[in-house]
């Protein structure tokens, strides 16, 4: 296993989707873009998010090309797509049975912003629009992260990488960590109150001049205080904000707007 994971293209070309086409520890993962599906609007065209207003026909569609293009059209049934809330909940799946994937997308469904699995054939879809799309992945399973400004500042990714840790059986230098594509430092102007609250939590490093903020430095910095190598992580340089064609983005479009995704599945 390479000590320094990779992001490039994977699946079908015309997508332009970014994972890590080594599959590391068996995982499969992928970070989409807006090209590629049938949703037309504001939604145009590869939508994967059903809660913001798009036709439910077109999502479905979408979520399907994107599985098919990542050679998994045949888990759509198992598929978990949570309801996300800007939280610091982390569920977990460690029951291969029908009825714990049924109690599991259940509790996803009342709210839960990062999700760990160790089944295999469970495949995790969390939808973005600037913020930070986080994939752990280690021997035995992996956890998919919704990481925007409270949940970075609350450590979520951290907590996810706890957990995982926990129901593998691992430790966190032995986990990667891919960070994909989100609204970067240059973009993300906040209020200086914030940026004292982050700079306070994380340091100065994700501070990006005076109102800019690095949401990926802080998150890296949560992960590494939890004992996992700067060297394990992988943080895609693509900001969302600034790729009209190719990204949803809410700071610059506003609602209603699609959403892009994060998926992983243990194969």
């Amino acid at each position: 296993m390479c000590d320094n994971p990779q992001l490039g293209a994977v699946g079908a070309p015309e997508l332009e989707l970014l994972g890590d086409a080594s599959r590391p520890f068996g995982v499969a993962l992928a970070f989409s873009g807006r090209v590629g599906g049938v949703s037309g609007g504001p939604y145009r065209s590869l939508n994967i998010g059903n809660r913001v207003g798009d036709d439910p026909a077109c999502v479905a569609r979408n979520r399907r090309i994107l599985l098919e293009a990542l050679g998994a059209g045949a888990l759509e049934d198992a598929l978990v797509n949570p309801k996300q809330v800007h939280g610091t909940t982390v569920l977990s799946l460690t029951d291969p049975s029908q009825a714990a994937l049924a109690a599991f997308r259940e509790e996803a469904e009342a709210g839960a912003d990062a999700l760990c699995v160790s089944v295999p054939g469970v495949p995790v879809l969390l939808g973005f629009a600037d913020c930070v799309p986080v994939v752990l992945a280690c021997e035995g399973g992996f956890a998919v992260v919704h990481s925007g400004w409270r949940g970075t500042l609350a450590c979520i990714a951290e907590k996810a990488l706890l957990e995982l840790t926990r129901i593998t059986g691992t430790e966190p230098r032995e986990v990667r960590a891919y960070l994909g594509p989100h609204i970067q430092a240059a973009d993300y102007e906040v209020s200086a109150e914030l940026l004292d609250r982050f700079v306070g939590e994380f340091g100065p490093g994700v501070a990006a001049g005076e109102r800019h903020l690095s949401l990926a430095r802080a998150i890296t910095c949560a992960l590494t205080s939890a004992g996992m190598p700067e060297a394990h992580i992988c943080a895609s340089e693509i900001s969302t904000f600034s790729e009209p064609e190719r990204y949803f983005s809410h700071r610059r479009d506003g609602a209603p707007s699609g959403r892009q995704g994060a998926i992983a599945w243990l194969s």
